[in-house]
């Protein structure tokens, strides 16, 4: 079985309870499910969540809603306590709870690479870095070698590496024992020097394959970032139809 989950905490240090903050009339949340369920590949999609608040929130919707620890440190480890319960969950994807733009097609796209039997953790990443980007460091970069595995992830680059780097989207798929693995792993120093949980992996050597895509990424951190998603979502509703001639 190959299962997407969505893992929600509901506290947030910039943007307090931004899992329910309304969007195109529903909490955003919602949206990031919605889209989830559009995926090809997936054979369930569960919303993780960690407070009675929320799930309050969301009880008009019907989509399968697991309780999980207010206590964990990652969005990681909320996917594993889900997936111990599943015991035929072989493929698990991480999807963000904060992006409610995901594209279903990326999702099925990162369940394709486990096609490949060596492949155990895999990301996503895209070709859109702007040089503005490049500068930025809440934007992720990655770098990968020749055969598309990630070899180092950075907030700041400083160096000659352009020609390999991508933006990371944040997005995980894992093989059942990979994500157990990782999830059993004491939290790197590069890891916490970063803030970011997938060093983990690189540095107690568990390879990363990277998808490629020319995908977009609309991150919702802050209440000016919903309000840029609110406003594309509506743009995207006013479009025409193009109707085959």
């Amino acid at each position: 079985m190959i299962v997407g989950v969505i893992p929600a905490r509901l506290a947030s240090s910039r943007f307090p309870k931004k899992i329910l903050a309304p969007l195109a009339g529903k909490p955003m949340v919602v949206h990031a499910v919605e889209q989830a369920l559009k995926s090809k590949r997936l054979d369930k999609v569960i919303l993780a969540i960690d407070s009675e608040e929320t799930k309050e929130a969301l009880s008009e919707f019907d989509f399968e809603i697991m309780m999980t620890s207010s206590n964990h440190i990652s969005g990681t480890d909320r996917v594993a306590e889900v997936i111990k319960n599943i015991d035929d969950a072989e493929i698990v994807i991480n999807i963000q709870g904060d992006e409610p733009l995901t594209d279903p097609n990326i999702i099925d796209g990162l369940v394709d690479t486990f096609k490949d039997p060596k492949v155990h953790m895999s990301t996503v990443v895209s070709r859109k870095l702007t040089v503005s980007d490049l500068l930025n460091p809440n934007i992720v970069k990655a770098i990968l070698d020749e055969k598309s595995k990630a070899v180092e992830f950075k907030r700041n680059i400083f160096d000659l590496e352009i020609g390999g780097v991508y933006r990371h989207l944040g997005m995980y798929g894992f093989r059942r024992n990979a994500l157990f693995h990782f999830t059993s792993l004491e939290p790197s120093k590069r890891e916490l020097e970063r803030k970011l949980e997938q060093m983990r992996a690189l540095d107690n050597g568990l390879p990363i394959h990277a998808l490629i895509t020319n995908g977009n990424h609309w991150a919702v951190d802050t209440k000016k970032d919903l309000i840029e998603v609110e406003k594309m979502m509506n743009y995207s509703q006013k479009q025409p139809i193009e109707k085959d001639e």
